[in-house]
């Protein structure tokens, strides 16, 4: 959450009341008054994020049965500790699980409007200027070319508003997914501000992709 000023000129006026900011006496410049407008700027872990070729929109309820035929492609699992997940039922508890978090997406292809896979966003415990991305997963005929890469930056570029850090848990095994974010910049790391970050079971390789990083390296992540 960051909380930003903005200062507005008045001209002679004041007004009596503001929705969402006040009027500072001190902010006076040559006569004229100025208004300080404080809003807060909250993360908002579903929002609708668009690119020529794609858009990520918020997952719904309705959406198990189109997401459910990418994700019956055992290929896609090959390297997930989860190989069971092309299993409906195994897929159903995961999809519930997205659902739960209140940061899962569905992606959809814009030239063919077919839904083609899924992302979340997850907060991170240690931190609160950090951010995860994950449960990342594609139709296999996406792979290999800009979706992956399109997809992560719209991503990037809306997170960065917001935090300074974004995390990538990923497998040991899943050697696809570490390459892919290493062509985004990401970093091996094990703490993040000197914290220690706690891995999982099924992920215990961490990304790391600072703000700083991402702004010199954008241009080249595509």
């Amino acid at each position: 959450m960051k909380l930003i000023c903005k200062t507005y000129s008045l001209g002679k006026h004041s007004p009596r009341s503001t929705e969402r900011g006040f009027f500072c006496p001190g902010l006076l410049r040559h006569g004229t008054r100025h208004l300080a407008i404080f809003e807060i700027m909250s993360f908002n872990l579903q929002p609708t994020l668009e690119h020529e070729i794609l858009t990520l929109r918020p997952l719904r309820d309705e959406d198990l049965t189109d997401l459910y035929k990418v994700a019956s492609d055992p290929l896609i699992w090959e390297q997930h500790p989860a190989k069971d997940r092309c299993r409906r039922d195994v897929f159903e508890l995961f999809f519930k699980e997205g659902m739960a978090s209140r940061g899962a997406f569905a992606v959809i292809d814009n030239h063919t409007g077919l839904m083609i896979g899924s992302t979340r966003f997850h907060s991170v415990r240690e931190a609160e200027s950090a951010i995860e991305i994950g449960w990342t997963f594609l139709a296999r005929e996406y792979w290999g070319g800009r979706y992956n890469q399109v997809m992560k930056r719209l991503m990037l570029d809306y997170a960065f508003q917001f935090v300074d850090n974004v995390l990538f848990y990923i497998d040991e095994n899943n050697l696809r997914s570490q390459r892919a974010v290493e062509k985004l910049g990401g970093k091996r790391t094990a703490l993040l501000d000197g914290v220690p970050l706690e891995v999982r079971p099924n992920a215990a390789v961490i990304y790391h992709i600072t703000k700083s990083s991402w702004i010199v390296n954008r241009t080249s992540a595509l």
